[in-house]
Formats: structure tokens, sequence, C-alpha cells
């Protein structure tokens, strides 16, 4: 199964793929001191250090499966609590609209099966999505009311680093880049979600090709 999987970051929802299926990987992410950490995690999958906006418009048709995972700090309500109380620290910005550009792209153009993943943002979604645990699901096909995300209590405390390095079973002190380490490894999907998700769109994918083959 050929996989795109987008804003890669250190691959949380990839990490189990392979329990599910065969899958041949392509992971596009910007920093390329992450893209050099996932390709360290996962040696067998295809890296490309681009812009993954960019990268889904040039090459969509190539894939089974589609997983986005934009930058959420424009859509999420931590941010716009402490930009809307007017800390100093934190400056307003506007949302990020690429989220709802790939969305509509993909709702449009793309005949495989797809999710692009977010947070829960501050304002009303501009198009319906699937709210699982934390996050929100744009997909395809329907996703089951649970995806076995596990849940980790976000506290600024100095254990937290260590914690989230055990919850995603990953050492973020390996990342040496420009980025916060905390940060990457708060925003790292949860394994079991991702694992689940893709046990499902594949699950549909099966009772779909023995439909086709049944009319033959």
């Amino acid at each position: 199964m050929k996989i795109l999987n987008l804003y890669a970051c250190l691959g949380g929802n990839r990490y189990k793929w392979d329990e599910v299926t065969d899958v041949e990987v392509t992971a596009v992410e910007w920093d390329e001191e992450l893209a050099r950490l996932y390709q360290e995690r996962f040696p067998n999958d295809t890296v490309v250090v681009a812009d993954a906006h960019q990268y889904l418009l040039d090459h969509y048709k190539e894939f089974d499966f589609i997983w986005s995972s934009p930058p959420c700090p424009s859509h999420s309500r931590a941010r716009y609590w402490n930009s809307s109380n007017y800390d100093t620290k934190t400056k307003p910005i506007y949302p990020d609209m690429k989220l709802y550009q790939e969305i509509l792209f993909l709702q449009h153009y793309y005949k495989g099966k797809y999710v692009v993943e977010n947070v829960t943002p501050y304002y009303e979604p501009l198009i319906q999505a699937k709210k699982r645990g934390r996050h929100l699901y744009w997909t395809n096909f329907n996703l089951p009311n649970s995806v076995n995300e596990r849940k980790f209590q976000l506290c600024a405390t100095k254990n937290e680093f260590s914690e989230l390095c055990i919850f995603h079973d990953y050492d973020f002190r390996k990342y040496k880049g420009t980025q916060n380490k905390t940060k990457i490894a708060r925003n790292l999907v949860d394994y079991e979600a991702g694992k689940t998700i893709l046990e499902t769109a594949i699950g549909i994918i099966k009772k779909q090709n023995v439909k086709q083959t049944q009319l033959f």
C-alpha cells in the first residue's frame, strides 16, 4: 500500500503502520533535522525534505492513502487564549487556510482514502469534521467512535518532557534543530490512533474491492 505522510514530523501516526499491512511510505517534512531523525526511525521509508502543501498538489495521484497533519498553532485554542488575553509574548496571527485548502482539494480531486488531522480549533470548523479525543479528522470514510487514542495530561512541569518521551516511545533529546522539543513531543500524533485509522481505511478498501470483484 503506497502511503503519503505529509508534515511527517517524527512519524507518530506512522509508528505502528507496519503492524497493519505492508506499507510503502513517502514522508514529507520541511525541517531537515526532523526529516533526518524520521529516516533514522523508519529507514525503509522514502523521506523528502520539501513543502508538504506543494508536494500534495504535485504527487497526490501516486498514492493509495494520504495522511496530512498541517501545522496547528494558528488554529489552536491555547495560542488563541494567550494572544486574546493580551499576552505580549503571543501575538495574534491569521489562521492558516492551507488546512482547508487541502481538505477541499482532497475531497474533490483525490480518488483514494485520506485523513487530514488537526487540533480542535478556537472557532467553529469551517468544514465539518469528525472529533475523536482532542483532535479533529477530515476523512472520506467513516471512523469508529473511538480511534484508541491514548490520553496524556499536558502539564508544564519539569517531568513533562521525560513523560512524553516514554508516552511516544521516543527520545526527543535527539532533536538538535531550532524548534522547541517539548512542543514537538506534545504535537506528535498518538501511534494507537494512527494505527486504528489506517486499519479502518484498509478494512473499507478491502470491502469495496470484494464488491467490485463480485460484480464481475
